[in-house]
């Protein structure tokens, strides 16, 4: 286990491979260890981090700290001490919201983003995420098996308060603003069906900007970097193979991962 102290608190990581950095950011049931397949991809090429948000996993659980504006500081922080100027975030959900706030105040830093399962406004969310356990909600959204125990384990150290505070937080977006004003290279992905965070509706998502693209994985739910790991995999091998500000609508269609293109 790797930690590092941001605003004197523990702040939990892992790492994995050597070269470009890139960051894996977890959703509201998680942590940092249901990245791993897709670390565990990426090593060979790339210097792939994960790591724990305030209120999760192995990170301190400080309600003080919970709130958005926190949780992106913590990502600055955690820049900083790496001694990292450029790099990539995989955000999920949660995770995917803390990615692009910072990459709309620090462009010069986010050289391209995923985002997956991004809740563009709070009646996409199922109100079960505020109602529910943090064992619940990973016992509803994770699967059964033997390879995902440990990530489902994991899930349930969650301050639900964390959940709370993130969410009241989401309802005074403005969501077209913010996404007017992302200038780096972004794709969106999500689940068809993910029982958490709704797709959203087609005349939302053509409001992307120019450098945005999305995607819908037809076979997965809350997690398509585990329900179609294959096809995931891949989409983030090629999305990383474009040069610098090349738009991800320029992509190719490939029988690999036969994604479905909007």
């Amino acid at each position: 286990m790797s930690a590092i102290i941001i605003d004197e608190s523990v702040v939990h990581y892992e790492v994995l491979g050597r070269g470009y950095p890139v960051i894996f950011l977890h959703s509201w049931v998680g942590s940092w260890r249901y990245w791993i397949p897709c670390m565990q991809s990426l090593s060979t090429g790339f210097r792939a981090y994960a790591l724990d948000l305030y209120g999760f996993g192995d990170t301190s659980k400080i309600p003080e700290l919970y709130m958005m504006e926190k949780q992106v500081l913590l990502l600055n922080g955690f820049l900083e001490h790496m001694g990292i100027n450029k790099v990539t975030f995989i955000g999920h959900g949660l995770g995917g919201i803390v990615g692009l706030y910072y990459s709309v105040d620090n462009p010069q830093v986010v050289d391209r983003l995923i985002l997956v399962g991004l809740p563009i406004n709070l009646g996409l969310i199922n109100p079960r995420l505020l109602s529910s356990s943090p064992k619940e909600l990973a016992n509803w959204l994770f699967n059964r098996s033997s390879e995902i125990k440990s990530a489902r384990e994991d899930a349930a150290k969650t301050d639900s308060r964390v959940i709370q505070s993130t969410l009241g937080q989401i309802q005074r977006v403005n969501w077209r603003q913010l996404l007017l004003q992302t200038s780096v290279p972004s794709l969106w992905i999500y689940g068809q069906n993910d029982p958490l965070v709704a797709v959203p509706h087609e005349d939302l998502l053509s409001d992307l900007p120019e450098l945005g693209h999305w995607l819908i994985f037809e076979q997965s739910g809350h997690y398509p970097m585990l329900d179609e790991a294959r096809k995931f995999n891949r989409m983030l091998i090629d999305f990383l193979a474009l040069d610098s500000a090349e738009s991800p609508r320029q992509l190719q269609l490939k029988e690999e991962w036969k994604r479905r293109v909007r």
